[in-house]
């Protein structure tokens, strides 16, 4: 059984600098990357563990959406009646 290997759209090389060249694959717990216009090549083990959600401006809705600190807001008639 053949490995796929993908290409990952908008990514630069490191080391050529060019744009969508890099194909990327997993075999035996092991994620590689390699571009296919210079000899740039990159092996990173595979971390099963859960990394944190990283913080953007949906997850900090959700998280606003969570809070249970609610203040009654009273409005103030400027003109003092």
């Amino acid at each position: 059984m053949a490995t796929v290997k993908r290409f990952i759209a908008g990514v630069i090389c490191p080391r050529c600098a060019e744009m969508d060249r890099i194909r990327a694959w997993e075999q035996n717990g092991i994620r590689y990357r390699e571009c296919v216009s210079c000899d740039f090549f990159e092996q990173l083990p595979i971390e099963e563990q859960d990394a944190p959600e990283l913080e953007t401006r949906v997850s900090q809705a959700r998280q606003d959406q969570q809070s249970s600190d609610f203040q009654p807001v009273k409005i103030l008639d400027p003109k003092g009646r």
